[in-house]
């Protein structure tokens, strides 16, 4: 599954959905800057200190499908594998799974509404 609805409804109802727009864009311009600068970084220390800060991002949101890959890279890092770390492919799940959670938001905010009434 490439986002976790259940995560994403249970964080909008706990910070409300005003605060829950802010904390979105935030997340997508903090995760893109992440990205960007994961793939400047070469230390195997360095790399996984990103991957780790992505995966608790995306946990947070309910992108599981990206959450899931950081802790994938984060293994490998620690098993002394940094070859197994593909910039690229984790910058391709993050853009898979934004497209389909900013897809998703509207059928967020239409249960939203039919809850609401």
């Amino acid at each position: 599954m490439m986002i976790d609805w259940s995560r994403t409804r249970t964080l909008r109802a706990e910070i409300g959905a005003e605060d829950f727009d802010d904390v979105v864009a935030m997340f997508l311009d903090e995760v893109e800057e992440a990205l960007d600068d994961l793939c400047r970084r070469t230390a195997g220390d360095e790399v996984a200190a990103g991957l780790h800060f992505l995966k608790g991002g995306a946990l947070n949101l309910g992108f599981s499908a990206l959450a899931e890959t950081c802790h994938a890279g984060e293994t490998a890092l620690h098993a002394g594998e940094v070859d197994a770390v593909d910039t690229a492919a984790i910058a391709a799940v993050y853009a898979a799974s934004r497209e389909a959670f900013l897809d998703g938001l509207s059928a967020l905010d239409d249960d939203a509404a039919t809850t609401a009434a």
